[in-house]
């Protein structure tokens, strides 16, 4: 299950991040984003949604929200 299809509003565990992207992985992890880490999507957008990760909010791209898998 990727990050898309979660319910708004509830904390998830991250399981991994999926991605061949090397930059990728190391932004999503400069945010706090990694395996074993909590992240809850605060809201979804056309285009993106909202995710909360320890202390901060982020917008993300539909392709950073599928690479995050719970």
């Amino acid at each position: 299950m990727n990050l898309l299809q979660a319910d708004e509003g509830r904390e998830y565990i991250i399981r991994s991040i999926e991605t061949d992207d090397e930059e990728l992985k190391a932004f999503l992890f400069s945010l706090g984003c990694y395996s074993g880490e909590g992240i809850t999507v605060v809201a979804f957008r056309r285009g993106g949604c909202t995710v909360s990760i320890k202390d901060g909010r982020y917008s993300i791209d539909n392709q950073l929200a599928e690479a995050i898998k719970i």
